[in-house]
């Protein structure tokens, strides 16, 4: 198996410049670990478009194969709790930041974060959710630790038809909560409203600059950042949480303490990548029974291959991205 030629998307960054593409290697050319993978899906997050395009400073070291989420089966373990035929996934987790990643045939893993497959998902179906779908889940977990209660009102969710936005959509309204989904792309509604959100609202919604405004939303998870963060905290309820995953607009935030210290609103940072073990374990088990999404197929909307890689970063930097896509590599 060592000697085993394989493809994977590896990027470099040297005196030739930064640059992404297919290349052939072996295994033991690969990251260390103890748990060797046949890759079947991996997925395409923003942090991989970034990654795959250096539009972004998301790699520690060079080279490195691309992909923050990889599932697949287990073809040889040196630690007991994996053996053989074993389907398993991984996300975040230093994949594609400190080590190599999912893009790959196949994958050498650290037994510490390889997570079986929950009962209730496919692999298929677990790449669907990816990174995107812990991270919503993972909003969803501090929201209701800080005790968000769908009483307060209706949760927000910016960047709502993104990856983390149409999941986030799913997974609130499963476990409860009145949705609004607030994005740029009105043509959209249907599919936002299939989701589960039960208003699809546009940016202006959030385009308010006073320190505090009237009561409109429980809370939310944005993926946006700036104005919009700092509009969804002013019109957020008396001690209601706002979670925030992204900042597809910027990573600014300009505001007073108002919100927080006249309100009590709580702002959750939410960063998946080096979530706690035991957490991610839970997540994963919810995510495989009562969060996960109902139309999770609906969710996504295009499978590709490794060489359409670049095409897929272009897109989803440009704004083009709808729901979630999946790279069928085994």
């Amino acid at each position: 198996m060592t000697n085993t030629v394989f493809r994977v998307f590896r990027i470099h960054n040297d005196k030739t410049g930064y640059r992404g593409g297919i290349e052939e290697t072996t295994l033991d050319q690969l990251s260390p670990g103890e748990v060797v993978v046949k890759t079947a899906y991996s997925s395409v997050n923003y942090k991989d478009a970034l990654a795959g395009t250096g539009k972004g400073r998301i790699l520690r070291q060079f080279p490195l194969i691309g992909g923050i989420d990889i599932a697949g089966n287990v073809i040889a373990s040196t630690d007991s709790r994996f053996k053989e035929g074993d389907a398993v996934l991984m996300t975040g987790c230093g994949l594609s930041e400190t080590r190599d990643g999912g893009y790959s045939e196949y994958a050498r893993l650290p037994a510490e974060w390889v997570v079986p497959l929950p009962a209730g998902l496919t692999i298929r179906e677990s790449m669907i959710l990816g990174t995107a779908g812990f991270t919503a889940a993972l909003a969803l977990f501090w929201l209701l630790q800080n005790r968000q209660k769908p009483e307060f009102g209706p949760l927000a969710v910016t960047g709502a038809t993104g990856g983390v936005g149409s999941m986030a959509v799913s997974i609130f309204s499963q476990a409860g909560f009145e949705v609004h989904a607030i994005s740029g792309k009105a043509e959209q509604a249907d599919y936002l409203k299939s989701l589960g959100a039960r208003q699809v609202l546009q940016r202006d919604v959030l385009s308010t600059a006073r320190p505090l405004e009237s009561v409109r939303f429980g809370g939310g998870l944005d993926n946006v950042g700036g104005p919009m963060l700092t509009s969804l905290l002013a019109q957020t309820h008396p001690y209601g949480n706002v979670a925030v995953a992204g900042m597809v607009s910027t990573p600014d935030l300009s505001m007073t303490v108002m919100p927080f210290i006249l309100r009590g609103v709580s702002l959750l940072g939410i960063g998946s990548a080096g979530t706690a073990r035991d957490i991610r374990d839970e997540i994963w088990q919810h995510l495989g029974s009562d969060w996960k999404p109902a139309l999770l197929d609906s969710i996504c909307t295009r499978e590709v291959a490794l060489s359409q890689l670049p095409e897929v970063f272009d897109a989803m930097l440009a704004g083009n991205a709808l729901g979630r896509t999946v790279v069928k590599i085994g």
